[in-house]
């Protein structure tokens, strides 16, 4: 048989997987190689089958619920479903806490039915995160529906339902399954088109609610805010039944989300199949500056093995362009082989509705052997029964990786989940601290709906759907001065003991869930004739597509020839080069209000309010696959300053006198270095993206005179924080040790992108600096 791993030279001693048949050989291989000296495998975690926890059917399930149940072949619910209907028919807000493929569905679709078939004009609303999974949702819940005989209607309300249904939609359907962003545009603003639905709302569904973190979370309270505003004004109240993956404050979550009480129900009663878990660092082949082989390669080898061997594989990646050069390795390696290149299909957002149906049906029918897929596929589509699962690179939280490990044996049967570390920090902690993985609880998900920008374009919202009357609270908020600065804006005003909407702007038109401001910049591709090829964020705007910048879309190369600021425009022109470029930030902060601190041996450590001014400066050119430097630029780009929320660490210098072997000059790389590994272990300890966190190392004056006493922060990197800068300071220790531990465990010599940075940015003695500092703070 030709082999799949063609084109990566190898020696027969670094083969992956015995050849011969079943998971059990793939497993004994693995564990082989983690014996040798330097082996790439770092873990290998078993987790033993489980058996079922049964409970009969609630007596109170009406006859066509539960000969449906019967002809689906359910008999008794697990544990959790049991428990989930019994506490919703209580009245009470339900979290539902349980693994990948455990049936939570079922805790909110049975509560949902019973009530329906109880109570005939009863309305319903399904929150999902994304189109896809509303879809997949409807078509398992539409089943159900059908068996049971039932005139119940279930519909998706989404940007593609036909505007012809839109009508019959909002006026017959019992239950609507949406998303947060038509929610926000498409529903709200138009309530009064869903005054039946309003009237009879009785639960609103909240699933995959680990999904709302950070700057989306702190959106959907506020949507959830607004809804109950709008649920009031009909005179309903409906509960909520929310189903999240396991994270460590789920019921916090739905509380901070809802502003609502909530039971947490977290004892899984359903079955699963034995899995393994390895962790897999790609070798080091240059030791001294950290470079190891590449992550995409080893991703196609290994994912390579298990489509050889005949198992149905899932390989999942981390962005748009890994997932398009996967899928083109994969292919060029299957054409060599015996498998067909039409079975490896790739799978995200970009793709048409229709072919996304399409790729889930023949992976269910076991027509494709293998897909590659971004996050799309993390969430709980049903694509059928896999043996494998591999990850190319850290899926950025332990919630998404046992998310993303939970797909293969859906079914209860045996599989295996690989995880392929990239040299990104992150990854480095992760593989090389499996105990973090695999012992403690996964991350807290953070929100901080009360956020000024997020607040006062939501209260726009809010005031656009109906008048706010004199007293009314938005939340926990009294709406006096927020109107009034509205009423300064020149879009509200007030009269009749009321406020009122007065501008005819759509205000849910410019405000976007994903970020604090709307303030978007166009990508217009001008190579033949002018078209929109892309739009991207504000602060994204100003490092990736200033003028001379490599933009990426669709693995393809644009550069841009003119960077229209005042206009919110980028233009540019495809053109075939090996390299990308990377923005460089100067960045300075100034300390505005400190809200709490406390002493670190000699050191502080502090929060609160500080202001933030960033410039880009200038830009590198970095080679593909081995990001060499091979050039550079200067800009010249307006200053951005912005209020925000940081920790931050304050080094007197008689902390600093400590260190008298290094020089002014290592002692700061050593500093800078240390922020590098703060922000890794601080977005690994917040669930958040590494990006959501900025860095700096500012000067401190006092008395006037200049004297070298440092300021580290580690400031949210959105206007007015999302609530991220009161948990770090909480977490300072563990904070400090997860940072001497990624150091520590580094086997660079001088500092590497995996730890504090190259040797090349933080000096040749800024690692050990960072160590050293560290171990007094610690000590």
């Amino acid at each position: 048989m030709a082999n799949l791993s063609l084109g990566f030279p190898e020696p027969a001693a670094e083969r992956i997987v015995a050849r011969n048949t079943g998971l059990e050989g793939v497993v004994e291989r693995f564990e082989g190689w983690m014996q040798q000296p330097d082996s790439p495998v770092r873990a290998i975690r078993r987790i033993p089958a489980r058996e079922a926890e049964f409970i009969d059917i609630p007596a109170s399930i009406p006859d066509p619920i539960r000969n449906a149940l019967a002809k689906r072949g359910v008999s008794q619910l697990y544990s959790h479903q049991a428990d989930a209907f019994e506490a919703v028919q209580q009245g009470r807000n339900v979290v539902v806490v349980t693994p990948t493929a455990s049936g939570k569905t079922l805790c909110y679709n049975l509560p949902v039915l019973h009530r329906l078939v109880e109570e005939p004009e009863a309305r319903v609303m399904y929150l999902f995160p994304t189109k896809a999974l509303a879809e997949d949702q409807v078509t398992e819940l539409q089943a159900l529906i059908d068996v049971t005989g039932t005139n119940i209607r279930a519909f998706t309300y989404d940007g593609d339902t036909p505007p012809d249904a839109r009508k019959a939609i909002r006026e017959r359907a019992n239950i609507v399954l949406t998303n947060p962003d038509m929610l926000h545009a498409g529903i709200l603003p138009h309530h009064t088109k869903w005054a039946k639905a309003f009237e009879n709302l009785r639960y609103f569904v909240i699933d995959e609610l680990h999904y709302y973190r950070g700057v989306y979370g702190s959106h959907l309270a506020n949507l959830i805010r607004r809804l109950k505003r709008i649920c009031a004004f009909y005179g309903s109240s409906p509960q909520f039944i929310c189903s999240s993956a396991t994270i460590a404050n789920p019921k916090e979550l739905a509380e901070a989300l809802t502003e609502s009480p909530f039971e947490l129900i977290d004892r899984n009663g359903a079955p699963a199949g034995e899995k393994y878990v390895v962790f897999y660092n790609p070798p080091v082949v240059n030791r001294q500056l950290g470079i190891r082989r590449g992550y995409l390669q080893e991703t196609r080898r290994i994912a390579g093995e298990f489509l050889e061997r005949g198992h149905q594989t899932l390989i999942f990646a981390n962005n748009r362009l890994a997932t398009e050069l996967l899928i083109t390795y994969l292919k060029a390696a299957a054409e060599r082989a015996t498998i067909p290149a039409d079975s490896i299909r790739g799978y995200r957002s970009g793709y048409l509705p229709r072919e996304r149906r399409e790729i889930e049906r023949k992976m269910r029918d076991g027509e494709i052997r293998a897909i590659v897929s971004t996050n799309a596929l993390e969430l709980g589509i049903d694509i059928g029964s896999l043996d494998a699962v591999v990850m190319a690179g850290y899926p950025g939280t332990v919630a998404s990786t046992w998310q993303r490990a939970g797909r293969a044996g859906r079914r209860q049967t045996s599989s295996i989940a690989v995880m392929v570390a990239s040299s990104a920090p992150l990854d480095q902690y992760i593989v090389e601290h499996p105990e973090y993985f695999f012992d403690r609880s996964p991350e807290h998900a953070h929100i901080n709906p009360d956020n000024i920008e997020i607040l006062l374009n939501h209260m726009k919202c809010a005031l656009f759907e109906l008048p706010v009357r004199d007293g009314e609270k938005f939340g926990p908020h009294d709406t006096t001065e927020l109107c009034r600065f509205l009423e300064e804006l020149g879009v509200a005003h007030h009269s009749a003991k009321a406020w009122h909407w007065t501008s005819d702007t759509y205000p849910a038109d410019a405000v976007s869930l994903r970020a604090i401001t709307s303030d978007n910049f166009v990508v217009i591709d001008i190579t033949s004739e002018h078209k929109v090829i892309g739009e991207v964020s504000f602060p994204l705007a100003l490092t990736s597509l200033h003028e001379k910048a490599i933009y990426l879309h669709e693995a393809r190369q644009f550069q841009v020839e003119r960077f229209d600021y005042d206009g919110r425009k980028a233009y540019v022109r495809h053109v075939d080069c090996d390299y990308f470029t990377d923005a460089m930030m100067y960045t300075q902060v100034k300390e505005l209000v400190t809200f709490d601190s406390m002493p670190v041996a000699t050191a502080t450590a502090a929060h609160g309010e500080v202001r933030v001014n960033n410039q880009v400066v200038g830009f590198k050119k970095l080679k593909f696959w081995t990001n060499e430097n091979v050039g550079a630029g200067h800009l010249q780009i307006p200053e951005q300053e912005m209020h925000t929320t940081s920790f931050w660490m304050h080094f007197p210098e008689a902390f600093l006198a400590r260190f008298p072997d290094f020089s002014p000059t290592e002692k700061e790389n050593g500093l800078a270095g240390l922020g590098n590994a703060l922000r890794t272990v601080g977005s690994l300890l917040l669930m958040c993206d590494p990006r959501d966190l900025g860095t700096a190392l500012t000067e401190d004056i006092a008395d006037g005179v200049k004297a070298y006493e440092p300021n580290l922060y580690l400031f949210d990197n959105y206007p007015g924080g999302i609530g991220q800068s009161a948990p770090l300071f909480k977490m300072t220790r563990k904070l400090l040790e997860g940072a001497a531990e990624l150091i520590g465990g580094c086997p660079c010599e001088s500092g590497c992108p995996s730890c504090v940075g190259p040797a090349g940015e933080i000096g040749e003695r800024g690692k050990e600096a960072a160590a050293r500092i560290l171990a007094q703070l610690l000590g």
